[in-house]
């Protein structure tokens, strides 16, 4: 990972003004045994002004991938719901289900912190409810935190899941979970609210705090505002790192694709075309050839 001298300095703006040296390195980089990424390791790269990078993951082999590039956090997200079990939102899934693919990624990630939404309604039940899914996804995977959307109103269960020694990452925005309250995906604008929010987080113990889908100028406020890292998603280069969803990023997705979003490979386009090979050679009879018996 290509890393210049560090600065502690930010711009008017809020944005990160350079690189430091606070990540770790990442998997194949002549380390022997790559050190996790931890809280620790996040709070001192937004100090550096060290850029974080987070994508999702849902298996192991994408894990794994992400985690040899260096990705610093892997979050198994409850976009799962939409990205792999086709559905319209990401309500559908469950914790069980959450649980079982964030096995998967908690056993690829070496270096990696991975994060694991907790999917509705689980940061809607009690609080001791809540503690207790929670606790289920830390014993029974292998990742060190969980995710949790909300601002103000989660403050109490972020405070109760951090003092039963559960690291929370808070969202705060678009909250996708919300689909039907809002109405759709409505990027929200309410600057005043979203730095309370975001504050209100902070001081109940969320060691990061997710934006997603807020101007560009309110991220900035709210990355000023606080003294944890930001990781942004549709909220501008100001955050103190950037999240997206990794079938969007490498082109497994069809249809609608978000404003925020980058992409920088056709893995779908790459896979219909070798399945469309593989359908012709075996129709034609030049696969398999006699590189591919036993004798």
């Amino acid at each position: 990972m290509t890393q210049t001298p560090p600065s502690p300095q930010r711009s008017d703006d809020g944005a990160p003004v350079a690189a430091g040296s606070a990540s770790v390195p990442p998997v194949g980089s002549g380390s022997s045994a790559p050190k996790r990424v931890t809280t620790r390791t996040l709070a001192k790269m937004r100090k550096a002004g060290e850029r974080i990078t987070m994508l999702t993951a849902y298996d192991y082999p994408t894990a794994a991938a992400l985690d040899a590039a260096g990705i610093d956090v892997l979050l198994v997200g409850d976009s799962l719901a939409m990205v792999v079990q086709g559905h319209d939102t990401t309500l559908p899934v469950t914790l069980d289900q959450m649980i079982y693919h964030a096995e998967m990624v908690g056993r690829a990630a070496k270096r990696a912190m991975v994060v694991v939404d907790l999917p509705f309604p689980e940061g809607q039940l009690s609080i001791e409810q809540t503690i207790r899914s929670s606790a289920r996804v830390l014993k029974e995977t292998r990742c060190q935190a969980v995710k949790l959307e909300g601002g103000a109103e989660q403050a109490d269960r972020i405070r109760a899941l951090t003092t039963a020694g559960i690291p929370v990452m808070a969202h705060v925005g678009l909250r996708p979970q919300n689909v039907h309250v809002e109405g759709g995906y409505v990027v929200q604008r309410d600057e005043e609210a979203l730095v309370h929010d975001a504050i209100a987080a902070e001081q109940a113990g969320a060691f990061a705090v997710l934006i997603e889908c807020v101007p560009s100028a309110v991220a900035a406020h709210i990355t000023r505002s606080l003294q944890v890292p930001t990781i942004g998603i549709g909220a501008g280069p100001a955050t103190d790192g950037q999240v997206l969803v990794i079938n969007d990023l490498i082109g497994l997705t069809s249809g609608y694709l978000p404003r925020f979003v980058t992409r920088l490979a056709d893995v779908k386009q790459e896979i219909t075309n070798a399945a469309t090979r593989y359908r012709d050679a075996v129709r034609d009879g030049s696969f398999p050839d006699s590189r591919h018996e036993f004798s």
